[in-house]
């Protein structure tokens, strides 16, 4: 699985606890296997960002991200649940 990051991702992710960053490296591992597997707890989002998926980084934290192909996917922000306020 090939991820590009965008430049707003490559920000919010900087800005993120280092404990935080550990587990999205290990969840991100999880993700170019299968981007399904249950650990991730993968979703389609809604509304003005129906065309985007999310999925857990913690219970707290999310990655959202879009499907370029089956092979190559975009990580778009990541975050608590207020990053999707953001995108509204």
């Amino acid at each position: 699985m090939k991820i590009s990051y965008s430049p707003k991702f490559k920000r919010e992710y900087r800005k993120l606890p280092i404990s935080v960053k550990k587990t999205a490296e290990s969840k991100e591992e999880i993700f170019r296997v299968g981007p399904f597997d249950a650990r991730l707890k993968t979703h389609k989002l809604k509304g003005g960002l129906k065309d985007f998926w999310s999925f857990s980084i913690d219970d707290k934290y999310r990655i959202i991200f879009e499907f370029i192909s089956k092979q190559e996917v975009w990580f778009h922000s990541s975050g608590t649940h207020a990053i999707y306020k953001l995108w509204d």
